[in-house]
């Protein structure tokens, strides 16, 4: 077990120096009596050096991209290239404030007028929103724009979306925060929307529905014009969660075969950091007819330069952000968009179905996979053959991965394959690294025949070992508390 900083610490030894101060003014004279301290700081006494060879030896202890392939299915953890984080970091960015005078932020505006446009263009849609923090703001902006469109009709009576079983998880959610119930659509035998099942489904309460394309199992929804044809003759709403678009980026238009709306991850399909949590951006692409709902403010372009236009107030949904969306973000990703053009973006899309689909032969004479066709962006494999014949589960595998000094896939999910294991290598890793995967999951496949007590003990070799993970999550007190 590493030491904490606090257990480096040595009494007088200081990381800095400090002048000393010319004027002595009390504290108390500068802050009130509640802000002050009645003890001395507990701080540890550590040098520069400690301290910097203290925190990187604890950063390698972490699993990064730049450290190892993180197959994370569905959250699509990719390389970001660093030269997004040098211009970023440009001076005529990070000093820009959202109240500054509009004539004085032309650069910037200039900049999301742009991003909109291509996001437009990508989605085959009339407009696009960047005002969404993350991808679930940008579900429940959407659904917030389905429903401002149905009041707008005086369509009152419609209150269900349909969600097909194979969407993501969090869709169901963003539709409830807006009001609606909800109604699952189950999947055929091939993995995808029942359309039989979606006709009995639909009805004149039907305010859309929710498809997640590529689905969850890594395939794509072939059926779309027939599913929208369903969709729109009750005046219903086709929605896309479009939080995995690395599979469709120069192929396929989401707004020309279908869908009235979409929300894209901008953290995901155009590279930018969402390490942590965040920050996050979830712009939605709008069909023609949804313009006037749009959350305000809009950036728009006339003779005199760029805006920010509330034009559409009355109409619209509203502010769904305090500023306007992630800047930061959306920087990176129009810096993406640019690097690469159409050319490139295809590129993107072509080479990671490549990449998921060339992991999928190398494993599926060792993990069970329930639809062996050929896959998006990612496939679903799963733990069932390793759990019937030697009682090892999927977390099992996964821990033991982390001894292969790889991440593990996203495990349980989707719930419609049991022990699941979802694949996405994403379009930045070499055949080499893919190779060097494949490698590790067919060692732990063998490793469950012959010595399935290794697998079940796992990790062995990494700083934490195999957890408690519900007494994890509720143990909260530190395991070093701190002296007085």
């Amino acid at each position: 077990m590493s030491k904490t900083i606090f257990e480096h610490s040595t009494p007088g030894r200081k990381g800095v120096v400090l002048p000393e101060r010319e004027i002595d003014i009390p504290l108390a004279t500068m802050f009130s009596e509640t802000m002050l301290r009645t003890k001395k700081a507990r701080l540890p006494e550590v040098s520069e050096l400690d301290t910097m060879r203290h925190y990187i030896t604890l950063s390698h202890k972490n699993h990064f991209i730049e450290k190892g392939l993180y197959p994370l299915g569905s959250c699509t953890m990719k390389y970001n290239p660093k030269l997004h984080e040098t211009l970023v970091r440009h001076p005529s960015f990070t000093s820009l404030h959202p109240y500054q005078p509009e004539e004085t932020l032309q650069g910037a505006l200039e900049l999301m007028y742009e991003l909109q446009k291509d996001l437009a263009e990508i989605a085959g849609m009339a407009g696009v929103t960047l005002q969404p923090a993350a991808g679930a703001q940008g579900e429940f902006t959407g659904i917030k724009i389905i429903a401002a469109y149905h009041k707008a009709k005086g369509n009152t009576h419609k209150d269900t979306i349909i969600i097909p079983d194979s969407a993501h998880g969090t869709n169901p959610a963003s539709c409830s925060l807006v009001g609606y119930k909800t109604v699952e659509l189950a999947s055929n035998k091939e993995g995808r929307c029942d359309i039989a099942k979606l006709r009995e489904l639909v009805n004149d309460q039907t305010a859309g529905i929710m498809i997640t394309n590529p689905n969850t199992l890594g395939l794509f929804e072939t059926q779309i014009e027939e599913i929208a044809d369903i969709i729109h003759s009750v005046d219903a709403l086709m929605y896309m969660d479009g939080a995995n678009l690395n599979a469709l980026l120069g192929i396929v238009q989401p707004g020309k075969i279908g869908f009235d709306l979409m929300h894209f991850n901008l953290h995901k399909t155009f590279a930018t950091p969402h390490g942590g949590g965040g920050p996050g951006s979830g712009p939605v692409a709008v069909s023609e007819k949804l313009l006037p709902f749009l959350p305000v403010p809009v950036v728009t372009k006339d003779e005199k330069g760029y805006h920010l236009s509330s034009e559409n107030e009355l109409t619209s949904i509203g502010k769904v952000h305090t500023f306007y969306g992630n800047f930061a973000v959306l920087v990176r990703a129009y810096i993406y968009i640019k690097m690469l053009g159409a050319e490139g973006l295809r590129r993107v899309s072509e080479n990671a179905i490549l990449n998921a689909n060339y992991l999928m032969q190398c494993l599926g004479e060792y993990y069970h996979i329930e639809h062996q066709e050929p896959c998006m962006h990612e496939f679903v494999m799963d733990g069932t053959w390793q759990k019937k014949n030697y009682g090892i589960t999927t977390l099992d595998i996964a821990k033991r991965l982390l001894d292969k000094g790889f991440h593990s896939p996203t495990i349980y999910f989707p719930l419609i394959i049991p022990e699941a294991m979802m694949v996405e290598p994403t379009e930045t890793e070499s055949l080499e690294s893919l190779d060097a995967f494949a490698a590790a999951m067919r060692e732990i496949a063998l490793e469950c025949k012959d010595n399935p007590e290794l697998v079940k003990n796992a990790p062995l070799t990494t700083p934490v070992k195999r957890v408690d993970d519900a007494r994890a999550v509720k143990m909260l007190e530190p395991i070093f508390p701190l002296q007085n």
